[in-house]
């Protein structure tokens, strides 16, 4: 059963360019097994077609109030729906919803619901930062309204700046914690369980300017919090890119930058938790010494001394609790089953994740991944190129097998 099975959401998608994103939102609202009515105004249909909406969601596109045969079909929509997604909301929708102006079939619904709302908004750097468009917002959510902020990244005509709409996953998780809210219970195959997650990749620092990292984004790390949470785990993200990760209720981040850092607040939080999943790609290496100033070209040649960091999951491994799961990954370029394997019985854990990270759209800042799960035991599961949400399903699944088998007995306590 998908987080959202038996869920009744209206997906309302109004004219803005963003609007494309909204078919990957009802694309993953269907996969979570929400029933999905979608509410397109006029201007939506200019950047998106019916075909679409209707070959994907649960029911047929629905425009206006007089298109189809039940007389009201803003109160049937608004008192049916268990939550209300806007995607895109754009300011015109922000600026109606607050006043009460019911100008079409969307508006009319947000009206005649009592069901939780939710409004993504996006559009243009100037027009998000309006004090009028803030103020629209900061009224909504002074009303109960969940606001799912856009992202900076690049925006229609090529600027880049803040208002861009946020990722699909993250309005989806939005979904799932709202409606996980309202249904008051604990329910989930990891309800009353403590899930720790690392995600991103730290940083060494070299100069006040320059440091050693790699290419994480976080966004495996942050689809297992996300995963996670959905199942009713009682989640702690200890991340390096705290901005993009999932918050909401049931989700504790901690922010961190060097290994050092991360090591410690793992080690502290992992004392009582369940499952451990160290998705980080943690530096295997710092500078011993780091300069005070920054370190310019003109000064010549430098010579940068490195020491090993500590190794987070070899300490986990010395101080588990009893029926802990912990969780490894490795990111590989060549030899994949072989260099997981070493590193499985090398670091004496539960499982390692691991993948190939110079195949295409694999690992490293791209929203898919293809990965093999291997237990100590020898079983493997490979799964093929998928959405990061999917492979986190995955491996919590692998992992909450782990952790039944051994509070059951059927296995080795450690």
């Amino acid at each position: 059963m998908g987080s959202l099975t038996g869920r009744r959401i209206v997906l309302g998608v109004t004219g803005g360019v963003a609007a494309y994103k909204a078919v990957e939102v009802c694309r993953r609202l269907v996969d979570a097994g929400a029933h999905v009515a979608p509410v397109l105004t006029r201007g939506a249909l200019h950047f998106v077609g019916r075909a679409t909406f209707d070959a994907l969601a649960s029911e047929p596109v629905q425009t206006s109030l007089w298109d189809e045969p039940h007389p009201i079909p803003h109160t049937r929509l608004g008192q049916g729906a268990d939550l209300v997604v806007v995607c895109p909301a754009t300011a015109r929708l922000l600026s109606d919803y607050r006043t009460g102006r019911s100008g079409d079939l969307l508006t009319a619904t947000l009206l005649a619901t009592r069901a939780p709302v939710i409004v993504c908004p996006a559009m243009h750097t100037e027009m998000w930062e309006q004090p009028s468009v803030q103020e629209n917002v900061e009224v909504l959510a002074s009303r109960g309204v969940t606001v799912v902020g856009p992202e900076d990244g690049r925006l229609a005509g090529g600027d880049v700046g803040e208002g861009r709409l946020a990722d699909p996953a993250t309005v989806v998780t939005a979904a799932e914690e709202v409606l996980g809210a309202t249904r008051g219970d604990a329910g989930g195959d990891l309800a009353g369980l403590t899930v720790l997650v690392t995600a991103g990749g730290t940083r060494e620092p070299i100069c006040p300017v320059r440091f050693l990292g790699n290419r994480s984004s976080g966004k495996q790390g942050h689809a297992l919090v996300a995963e996670a949470a959905a199942r009713g785990a009682q989640v702690r993200c200890v991340t390096t890119q705290p901005g993009t990760a999932p918050a909401g209720p049931g989700i504790d981040v901690t922010a961190v930058d060097t290994a050092a850092e991360m090591a410690a607040a793992v080690i502290a939080q992992a004392v009582d938790a369940d499952i451990v999943l160290m998705a980080a790609a943690v530096a295997d290496f710092r500078p011993v010494e780091v300069a005070a100033e920054k370190i310019k070209k003109g000064d010549g040649p430098t010579e940068i001394i490195l020491e090993p960091t500590v190794d987070i999951l070899a300490e986990l491994g010395r101080s588990r609790i009893n029926g802990q799961v912990l969780v490894g990954f490795a990111a590989e370029t060549r030899d994949l089953r072989q260099n997981a394997v070493a590193k499985l019985a090398a670091k004496g854990i539960d499982l390692i994740v691991a993948n190939d990270v110079s195949a295409p759209q694999v690992g490293f800042e791209h929203d898919t991944n293809a990965v093999l799960v291997m237990d100590a035991s020898g079983g493997a599961r490979e799964v093929s190129l998928a959405d990061k949400r999917e492979v986190a399903g995955v491996v919590l699944d692998a992992a909450l097998a782990e952790h039944r088998t051994n509070r059951t007995g059927n296995g080795d306590v450690r």
